[in-house]
């Protein structure tokens, strides 16, 4: 079904442009000829004339390329300071924790040398 309408479809387009250019064919034929001349050279200083005065295709100021250069510098040297940051962070936080264990390991110590005492 569905490869029968498309079948029709493609038809019905060819036969549309059948009818157009049949009716076009008669105002084809009473156009004047029209010698063409295509000159490469004088296209291709035509075009680096374009592009020289295009604005997409100069190059940048010195001072844009050097902005760019040390805004990105900037970004990377904050990204690093803020990575430091949060390993000192997380070591501030291990050292926390292990010296709460410490006090624990001197009350041992203590409970410990009360033992050796209590000994005969």
């Amino acid at each position: 079904m569905m490869t029968l309408i498309v079948e029709i479809s493609l038809l019905v387009s060819l036969l549309g442009m059948l009818v157009i250019l049949l009716r076009k064919i008669p105002v084809l034929v009473e156009l004047p000829e029209i010698p063409i001349e295509f000159n490469l050279k004088a296209k291709l200083i035509e075009i680096k004339e374009k592009i020289k005065i295009s604005k997409y295709f100069q190059l940048p100021s010195l001072e844009i390329v050097l902005q760019k250069i040390l805004s990105k510098i900037r970004i990377l040297t904050l990204k690093t300071d803020n990575k430091t940051a949060n390993w000192l962070q997380r070591l501030r936080e291990k050292s926390k924790k292990n010296k709460f264990k410490e006090d624990n390991y001197w009350q041992e110590i203590k409970k410990a040398t009360k033992d050796n005492e209590n000994l005969p």
